[in-house]
């Protein structure tokens, strides 16, 4: 019989195998983001003139790096233990936001930065990626991550 500081530690201790639905969902994300980036570019071009596109193009990388290196942390961490990939969770976001920063901060002074073009496509980019998403996802146990396609379709 296992005791309660057994229990407690098996939590922790517990790994995850298979495959893992944030990283499907992340590349998804991706390709819908370079879907709509020559559009997104476009726009910032017309508002913002050349210097607009160029740090609308960064600001899409900043996010999709984003997205990707969320993904593989969770991933990575969940095949670990379930402690570690709460801990990615949590502080991974706190990271990457810092990195989120740090790309900003590191060409807010330069010639080619447009500080609107930038600031409104990270935000754009961010919350429309995320938005979207919300449709082909599935929200159950049964399948989940993407939902799935074909006439095996989980509802």
């Amino acid at each position: 019989m296992n005791s309660p500081a057994t229990r407690d530690t098996d939590a922790f201790s517990t790994r995850i195998e298979g495959p893992a639905p944030e990283v499907a969902i992340s590349n998804d994300m991706i390709k819908r983001g370079l879907i709509v980036a020559p559009a997104l570019i476009a726009v910032c071009a017309v508002i913002w003139g050349a210097d607009g596109a160029i740090s609308s193009a960064y600001g899409i990388a900043i996010v999709l790096v984003n997205f990707a290196l969320a993904a593989a942390m969770i991933a990575g961490a969940a095949r670990i233990s379930l402690g570690l990939m709460m801990a990615a969770v949590l502080f991974g976001y706190l990271i990457r936001l810092a990195l989120v920063f740090l790309a900003v901060w590191l060409v807010k002074d330069t010639s080619w930065i447009s500080l609107p073009a930038l600031g409104s496509t990270i935000i754009v980019t961010h919350l429309g990626l995320l938005f979207w998403e919300m449709k082909y996802v599935a929200l159950s146990l049964a399948a989940p991550g993407l939902k799935p396609s074909g006439p095996d379709q989980v509802t």
